[in-house]
């Protein structure tokens, strides 16, 4: 019965459950890049994750055979149990049959399990047998090519189980296929016609990001400048990493202590981005591609002001007060909701509650995470205004992205954005 828990790969290669010897540090790479837990042959069909195995000996399948022609004939077979299949990644998420094998997931731990049961035939001595239920677990990983799995800004509330006691019983994450809590944004495409699609779709002076590579030795990046923003690159020595900061229009200490600032430069937005890592020879190696749609400028820390000075000083620099969806998708529902949130509205894809969850294009806060954390920014953990009103007028909080109210005259921070 051991045939029942084997797997063949397209190039030929078989393994059983007596013949593997693959682990999680040593698992078993395919023949093809792109190739799907699909082109991995197996007694289980494609369409399903469990098959009796009464229907394996009969049409279509027809997996039965007899030195003495025993079960070909009509009601001449008779068997009871099943065979399971089970495929998760290296995150014990589940994955499918038609899915591509990921490096940035691998390895992929395939089980396959028979039940107990009994095969009868109409002749023969004897003419049944008992068998007992079985396992075999295959570790998977395709085919090494350079790869890059993440954008890793700050992670800092981007879980559902944060170190703050405050913050524990909040979910902060985004979607499973967009947002991985322990390593950031996972590229969604790598398409050129669709890097809007990646993160960072906002920005600020000194904000910064790294790429997770994997399958690729040491690269050259060149900076990339675009409509008065500059990406700049600085990779490790072992081509595992490259941090990307951003660096643009951005206010001055003395900007920071004046109620008429004077204009600041507006970049062209939006721009695309291309960031491309090169061997050494020249060669292109990886991309990773995103589309700055907004630009953030602020006034420091600790400087405090009321409604109208953000007005204020936000048009004398020749930018605008930001709306709450600029900053959070956050919704008045959940644990931190009441009347304090009612009327401010976030962007989409909304969060669950009344505080952010890491998605792009969600909302500055949302995508960049724990602002206090990127030095050299000058972002604070604390409120920021908006020129939303709901019960009264809204500021959204630097950290989780929550909405609040408060009165006209109360002095928080200051942020601007553009367009």
């Amino acid at each position: 019965m051991s045939y029942l828990l084997s797997i063949s790969l397209s190039d030929g290669r078989e393994f059983t459950k007596e013949t593997n010897n693959s682990t999680a540090t040593s698992p078993i790479e395919l023949p093809n890049a792109g190739e799907s837990f699909a082109n991995i042959k197996m007694l289980v069909p494609t369409n399903t994750n469990s098959i009796a195995l009464i229907s394996l000996i009969g049409t279509p399948y027809n997996y039965w055979d007899d030195d003495d022609g025993d079960g070909r004939e009509s009601e001449g077979i008779a068997i009871t149990g099943s065979l399971n299949l089970s495929i998760v990644d290296k995150y014990n998420q589940i994955v499918s049959r038609n899915q591509v094998v990921n490096i940035c997931n691998a390895p992929y731990k395939v089980t396959l399990t028979s039940t107990s049961g009994t095969l009868k035939t109409k002749y023969g001595i004897p003419n049944n047998t008992n068998f007992i239920a079985s396992s075999a677990i295959y570790y998977i990983t395709p085919k090494v090519i350079p790869t890059i799995c993440y954008a890793r800004p700050n992670l800092k509330y981007g879980s559902d189980n944060e170190s703050d006691l405050w913050a524990g019983i909040i979910d902060f994450r985004g979607s499973v296929s967009m947002w991985n809590f322990s390593k950031g944004f996972i590229p969604q495409s790598t398409n050129p016609s669709l890097y809007n699609l990646n993160f960072p779709t906002t920005g600020a002076n000194n904000l910064y990001f790294d790429l997770e590579i994997i399958g690729s030795g040491p690269l050259k990046w060149e900076n990339v400048t675009r409509g008065g923003i500059t990406a700049n690159m600085r990779p490790n020595s072992k081509g595992t990493n490259v941090r990307v900061t951003l660096n643009g229009p951005v206010a001055s200490s003395s900007q920071w202590n004046s109620s008429s600032p004077g204009r600041i430069d507006k970049p062209v937005l939006p721009q695309i981005f291309e960031l491309v890592g090169k061997d050494s020879n020249g060669n292109s190696v990886v991309k990773y591609g995103f589309k700055l749609q907004k630009w953030f400028v602020n006034r420091g820390p600790n400087r405090y002001g009321d409604y109208s000075d953000v007005i204020s000083w936000c048009n004398s620099i020749g930018y605008r007060m930001p709306m709450v969806k600029d900053l959070t998708n956050a919704t008045c529902s959940g644990p931190w909701a009441g009347e304090h949130c009612q009327g401010g509205v976030g962007a989409t894809p909304s969060s669950s509650g009344n505080h952010y969850q890491r998605v792009i294009g969600a909302g500055f806060f949302s995508e960049w995470g724990y602002m206090a954390d990127y030095l050299g920014t000058n972002f604070d953990y604390i409120d920021y205004w908006t020129s939303d009103f709901g019960k009264n007028y809204l500021i959204v909080h630097a950290g989780p992205g929550y909405i609040w109210w408060s009165e006209n005259n109360y002095k928080s921070n200051v942020v601007c954005v553009i367009p």
